[in-house]
């Protein structure tokens, strides 16, 4: 599952508009979802969902051409935590597991899916931490509001308040290591050469 934003100027990687420019910011924003989209489909996990804001039938996506494949959904109302919150309850009450991540981290590949789903099969949860302090996926095969409540989004705490969150709850997770997410300027001069060029960044 893929929470995304559509990639509209002004509204998408507004922190890179400073570096890149609004309209800047929304292209990388869509080049980053379009790798998100194809790293999810090569894992071989199962089906990949773009959960959108705003709707799916919105001009801003329908404007764009994507995998035939994808499945659509509508992000729900609220905060991120909210958000997160309607997904994982909905996805899990179903009977599957959940891999949960952004459209933010260039360094995510499909080994670190097949990792995070391996590691589900014998804990409750997975992490991939981010460098900022945050996370780049949170896997779960079981639902508690806990993980998605009262958590400041955004900020270096949200990573370190999940593991407090899970121990709490008596859960069991796997971490692998930390990756780089793309939100400040700053981190387009971390990304290797190889990852810009695919992304176009000068």
């Amino acid at each position: 599952m893929i929470l995304a934003k559509a990639p509209r100027p002004g509204e998408v990687k507004t922190r890179l508009a400073p570096a890149l420019g609004p309209a800047g910011a929304a292209r990388l924003a869509e080049r980053l979802l379009r790798r998100t989209i194809r790293t999810a489909s090569v894992s071989g996990l199962g089906a990949v969902e773009v959960c959108a804001s705003p709707a799916p039938d919105d001009p801003a996506w329908l404007r764009l051409s994507w995998p035939p494949e994808l499945a659509w959904s509508e992000q729900s109302g609220g905060d991120l935590g909210a958000r997160m919150a309607t997904v994982a309850q909905r996805v899990l009450a179903s009977g599957a597991n959940l891999l949960l991540l952004g459209m933010d981290c260039p360094e995510l590949e499909a080994h670190h899916l097949q990792t995070a789903a391996a590691q589900l099969s014998g804990t409750d949860a997975a992490l991939i931490p981010s460098l900022d302090g945050g996370y780049v996926l949170l896997g779960l095969r079981r639902f508690h509001p806990a993980l998605f409540g009262g958590v400041p989004w955004s900020t270096s705490a949200v990573c370190a308040i999940t593991r407090e969150r899970l121990r709490a709850l008596g859960w069991s997770w796997r971490e692998q290591c930390p990756l780089a997410d793309l939100d400040e300027p700053a981190d387009l001069e971390r990304l290797p050469q190889t990852i810009r060029s695919q992304l176009a960044i000068g």
